[in-house]
């Protein structure tokens, strides 16, 4: 939910450690690696690999381990973390591995078990779905199926697996929610004319303490990208395209979508390619957007202006490259000297940001005009993103919390026309899941159940369209107190 629509993919895990040994830790004691009959010993026995240690990771495991016939084997690059996780569970193991770097016992892994979830960074799900294919192991991703992904499927087909991607919140509850809704406007002989879909992770309003009212699990790097990134939708049948690098905010519009919260959206990726999918070809309106709190979209515009989510590398910001502060940076940026007074920088700044004075005031709070010694790594984003991970990051006690609206206007079979609400709110516990953990990792974990059960028969890359998929998850999503609200507001 980096953003929870940009970051289609949850980064979990970052394969960042250059594991020279791989241990396998069960409950009682390390050993070192092996892939060992041990995990073969029950004939009856669900094993699944969980690739990733990550927030959203626990929900996953302690839902499938509820039933003692399911092993898991937990893999991930942070030893402490995975070990951590696999000591809490039952029936769970953790093994310490690089899935970049030691491929070979990853498949072996992967062979061993009836289903992957790979809950990794969503570029390395073609390479897990690979070896799944060769294995003949099912697999289920919380990620979207990507184009990477979409080519696999007929290989999936002859393999006789099922590959269940987009079973997170977003994507995820949000198909299951659309779709539940779609078929039953159908089936009573109405139509969708109109389809527009908001999602957000966000702070709880009272942690949203920041200039950005926004904070990080995770790193901000996909949530500051996506700032840049380009988007389409249809509007009264007509497509609109909003090109990449930086127009995207410009189309940023005020919420108000619920009385507790002063929110503003923006159009997520390419909605048009949901048309057919979803069966809704008579929709003149389609759109799926980005939530966030009032104000969030010219922060990042500012941020923009000021070259700081430049993807290019600066020898100034170089690791080995002199010490320089903040400060220094948005000197160096503005192609200004660093003895330049305060004054002067502010002004040039304020020129920058279009004369926002909010965007100048953003920055400084954000103290990106202080003399703390920046972290170079290399480019304005990275260096940005390392920042503000740590800087906006959640706090003990604080909580988050997802909100997605689906507003769905249909024309009934007598004519008359009327607007479907569904709301789903969720809150972090701080004393235990996070909302976007919860509502990620539990319709994961349920998808994973029924693939494991058999419930699922379908083979090749799918996605949760079929009401025979999405109708158990959210029934179940029902008895973990994951559950949206209706309403019906007359046209």
């Amino acid at each position: 939910m980096a953003s929870c629509r940009a970051v289609p993919s949850v980064l979990l895990l970052t394969s960042r450690l250059n594991v020279s040994r791989v241990f396998l830790r069960n409950l009682q004691s390390p050993k070192p690696f092996r892939i060992s009959n041990r995990l073969m010993s029950s004939m009856d026995q669900q094993r699944v690999l969980v690739l990733g240690s990550g927030y959203v990771s626990e929900p996953v495991v302690e839902y499938l381990t509820r039933e003692n016939n399911t092993h898991i084997t937990l893999v991930s690059a942070v030893k402490t973390e995975a070990e951590t996780l696999a000591d809490k569970y039952q029936n769970t193991q953790a093994v310490i591995l690089d899935v970049q770097q030691q491929q070979q016992d990853l498949e072996k892994l992967v062979k061993d078990n009836h289903l992957v979830i790979s809950l990794l960074p969503y570029t390395l799900h073609p390479l897990v779905a690979e070896m799944c294919i060769r294995q003949k192991t099912n697999m289920v991703t919380a990620s979207y199926k990507t184009p990477a992904m979409a080519q696999l499927h007929n290989s999936a087909v002859e393999a006789g697996i099922t590959v269940m991607n987009e079973v997170g919140l977003d994507p995820g509850i949000d198909h299951c929610l659309a779709m539940e809704c779609f078929d039953r406007v159908k089936a009573e002989g109405g139509k969708i004319t109109s389809f527009v879909s908001w999602a957000g992770g966000l702070p709880a309003p009272e942690c949203a303490d920041n200039p950005l009212g926004y904070k990080f699990s995770w790193s901000p790097r996909g949530v500051l990208l996506n700032t840049l990134s380009q988007a389409k939708y249809l509007q009264d049948g007509q497509v609109v395209s909003i090109p990449t690098g930086g127009s995207l905010l410009e189309s940023t519009r005020a919420m108000d979508l619920h009385p507790d919260f002063d929110l503003e959206g923006f159009p997520n990726r390419d909605s048009t390619i949901y048309s057919e999918p979803y069966g809704i070809q008579t929709a003149q309106t389609l759109l799926r957007g980005t939530l966030r709190y009032k104000g969030y979209s010219s922060a990042c515009i500012g941020l923009q202006k000021v070259g700081l989510i430049s993807t290019g590398n600066h020898p100034f910001l170089a690791p080995q490259a002199p010490t320089l502060t903040w400060r220094d940076t948005l000197c160096t940026l503005l192609a200004m000297e660093t003895d330049v007074s305060d004054e002067a920088l502010r002004a040039a700044i304020l020129d920058k940001v279009g004369g926002e004075e909010y965007r100048l005031k953003v920055i400084e709070k954000l103290g990106l005009l202080s003399s703390e010694p920046v972290d170079k790594q290399t480019t304005p984003l990275d260096t940005l993103s390392n920042f503000l991970a740590k800087k906006l990051a959640y706090g003990a006690g604080e909580r988050d919390m997802v909100l997605l609206i689906h507003l769905i206007e249909v024309e009934r079979s007598d004519g008359s026309r009327v607007q479907e609400k569904v709301s789903l709110l969720q809150y972090g516990d701080p004393r235990g899941y996070s909302a976007m953990a919860k509502t990620v990792g539990y319709p994961a974990a349920i998808a994973s159940r029924m693939v494991l059960n058999g419930d699922i028969q379908e083979k090749g890359m799918l996605v949760p369209f079929q009401k025979t998929v999405y109708q158990p998850i959210l029934d179940r999503l029902k008895k973990e107190n994951v559950q949206a609200d209706y309403s019906i507001e007359q046209l």
